[in-house]
């Protein structure tokens, strides 16, 4: 049941996609507490103008049914930001994260709901 939905302007290389998208689900499986089997990862390639700029930098939108703290939230954060420098070479000041808590009557999953 977590998201996490990233739009970035940086290409992903295809030798690059699987070990990038295996570390973001880890990632939120980790500091959500959530099993990892429930994880989704999107990821799209978009151009993004940040600060009047055109240039490196990415979005996430993160989602789950509960778990999202502010102590989760500010992990999350640091850890996603840390991941989109180091594999992408995206300062931390050109990277937004939204973060939603969904109720579970509002997440569709397997014919049904969660909630």
């Amino acid at each position: 049941m977590p998201l996490i939905k990233l739009q970035t302007s940086v290409h992903i290389s295809d030798d690059q996609e699987r070990d990038f998208i295996a570390s973001l689900s880890r990632i939120i499986a980790e500091c959500i507490g959530k099993p990892e089997r429930y994880v989704m990862v999107t990821i799209d390639e978009t151009p993004i103008m940040m600060a009047g700029e055109l240039g490196n930098a990415a979005f996430a939108d993160v989602r789950s049914i509960g778990g999202l703290n502010p102590d989760v939230k500010a992990q999350l954060s640091q850890k996603i930001c840390k991941l989109l420098q180091e594999s992408l070479m995206i300062p931390n000041d050109r990277i937004y994260i939204n973060f939603a808590d969904i109720s579970a009557d509002n997440w569709g999953w397997n014919g049904s709901t969660f909630g």
